[in-house]
């Protein structure tokens, strides 16, 4: 039987890292996409490459989705069955600062895919595109969204994605291609960027556990979002191109916690208990050391949105039936497991 074999962009991040591991285990070959740079950002995918002059599944390729005839060339190379785009600039408050690059990438990047698809006219080629809920904007009435709600994104990185949504769909509808969109929820892991809000409370909660750190800054902590976990999220895109028929799903837990929430359940595992006092920029986190008082997160406006999303959450109940699956993390899993794998490497540090 003849080896799938499945192209990776952004490889290197989070999910990326994630689903080469699924794949490998299923026997594929993998190849990987990665941009050239002076200094070497595989940490999350070392434990898995192995010197291609010896016997390996797993090939990294120099290319960028802001850069038409790389993309072309390594897929025309690789011929790939499977095609995975999880390459962007994902962050929502960089997107701010640069939407430009935002677009090119998160937006444009996903066009010179599809077009490399429709000119090499791969057979039987499948295409996954990672979309996300910032597509939709904020809920009114503290609903949920799912497959058909209408989209009103309030970011250029969700106006970029909106746009990969879009064009996937109408490739899909116009060319024949098996193209599919994964509207991810937030979802996260140990291996989340360390400027993500998640990352960036768990880090900081275990370097102060061991006295690396004295305050946290965060921004908007009634924001509340469906959070899971970044495992079960990859097999749901797995699963999404094992279907016979080409389709867009939403992948959530279908549950919500605010940034508070989060924290406040992050430093418990650690056995520090936080009591927040105030409101807005004024509300601070505390803990009582030793009979005294102890500020150890306040709120600094930079971090704070210029178009907050305050409430977002997936109604996953198609996804759940159609791709059969049922997520193996629940979010006090997720709290735990990213709490003490920052703890073990701050342990480290002080050694």
């Amino acid at each position: 039987m003849k080896k799938k074999i499945a192209l990776i962009t952004g490889i290197t991040g989070q999910d990326g890292s994630y689903l080469a591991e699924l794949l490998l285990k299923k026997k594929y070959e993998i190849h990987g996409v990665i941009r050239k740079s002076s200094t070497f950002n595989t940490s999350r995918i070392d434990h898995i490459y192995i010197d291609p002059h010896g016997k390996t599944n797993f090939f990294l390729h120099y290319g960028d989705l802001t850069d038409t005839n790389s993309i072309y060339n390594i897929i025309h190379k690789i011929r790939p069955d499977e095609i995975y785009n999880l390459g962007a600039q994902s962050h929502v408050g960089v997107s701010f600062d640069n939407p430009e690059l935002t677009s090119e990438v998160s937006g444009i990047g996903t066009l010179r895919i599809l077009e490399a698809l429709r000119f090499l006219k791969i057979k039987n080629v499948k295409f996954y595109q990672a979309s996300t809920s910032e597509l939709f904007g904020e809920t009114y009435g503290k609903s949920f969204f799912n497959e058909k709600s209408k989209f009103h994104p309030k970011s250029p990185y969700g106006v970029a994605k909106l746009y990969s949504y879009w064009i996937t769909s109408v490739y899909r509808e116009s060319y024949g291609i098996f193209a599919c969109n994964g509207i991810l929820f937030n979802h996260e892991s140990p291996r989340r960027g360390e400027t993500f809000v998640t990352r960036k409370i768990t880090r900081f909660l275990a370097r102060k556990k061991v006295g690396l750190e004295k305050t946290l800054y965060l921004g908007n902590l009634d924001a509340k979002r469906d959070w899971g976990h970044a495992k079960d999220y990859v097999e749901m895109q797995w699963r999404i191109l094992q279907q016979k028929t080409p389709k867009d799903y939403v992948i959530a837990t279908g549950k919500t916690y605010s940034v508070r929430e989060f924290t406040t359940l992050a430093a418990k595992y650690l056995g520090m208990k936080i009591k927040w006092s105030g409101k807005r920029l004024n509300e601070v986190g505390y803990i009582v050391n030793k009979g005294k008082k102890e500020i150890i997160i306040k709120i600094d406006k930079k971090y704070f949105r210029p178009n907050e999303v305050n409430y977002l959450k997936g109604n996953p109940k198609m996804a759940l039936r159609e791709l059969k699956f049922k997520p193996k993390y629940s979010f006090k899993d997720l709290v735990k497991e990213m709490v003490f794998s920052d703890l073990n490497k701050a342990q480290k540090e002080i050694k």
